[in-house]
């Protein structure tokens, strides 16, 4: 799909936003950013510092989990995996939505449907975060935008610099067109999750798990229209 990594750099954003506002500071996406925020918390500043460590283990499994289901396709399936791990994530983001509604009103960041709701969004974005690695196509990082911010940066320095060799200047330019949908979207995303979470709580994930869905069902339709094709 053509805006498959603008989709799911909105997404991102908007499930990392809702996470974090929601769930005590959680990242989803851009997990790692867990680490500061347990430092913290282990200095006492913040708290749900159990909360970010049990995400860890979730967010590999989404990661192992998303390698190992690829792995058992047959060669003769092998190229509907972009669309099953899209199916998963939708799966997923659901019972996160449907979890967080349980958990609602949050209060204290260790009960068990606040973890459970933890669980199931650092194992959705889990998935996420692995699909660019196991499915080889060109993309743009959509989860976390720090280096692709950090390269637009580099790009706009190449295209406005007065002896920057044309070839250069071209490529910095096509790189920069096609990374700045991905770094809007996220923003976008971002502002949509905290809209949501604020005026329809959990419920405002069923956005991303139904966009998820669409996802899931067209990408690759080139393909498969291509192997019908011979038979």
């Amino acid at each position: 799909m053509k805006h498959e990594d603008t989709i799911l750099a909105a997404v991102a954003g908007y499930v990392d936003t809702l996470s974090f506002v929601a769930l005590f500071g959680l990242f989803t996406a851009h997990v790692t950013g867990n680490f500061v925020l347990i430092g913290a918390g282990v200095a006492g500043y913040g708290q749900g510092v159990l909360l970010k460590l049990i995400v860890f283990p979730a967010f590999g499994a989404g990661v192992a989990g998303s390698s190992v289901l690829l792995r058992s396709l047959s060669g003769r399936h092998a190229r509907q995996g972009a669309r099953l791990l899209h199916a998963v994530q939708a799966v997923l983001m659901l019972g996160f939505c449907l979890a967080g509604v349980r958990a609602s009103p949050v209060a204290q960041p260790d009960t068990l449907p606040v973890v459970v709701a933890g669980v199931l969004g650092a194992f959705a974005m889990g998935v996420q975060n692995a699909h660019p690695r196991l499915i080889v196509r060109p993309a743009v990082p959509n989860t976390v935008m720090t280096g692709n911010v950090t390269q637009a940066i580099l790009d706009v320095v190449d295209m406005l610099y007065a002896g920057t060799p044309e070839s250069v200047r071209e490529a910095a330019r096509a790189r920069f067109a096609k990374m700045m949908p991905a770094i809007a979207a996220f923003a976008a995303g971002a502002i949509g999750g905290a809209l949501g979470l604020r005026y329809v709580g959990f419920w405002a994930l069923l956005v991303p798990a139904c966009a998820l869905a669409v996802l899931a069902w067209t990408t690759g339709e080139h393909e498969r229209a291509a192997t019908a094709g011979p038979a």
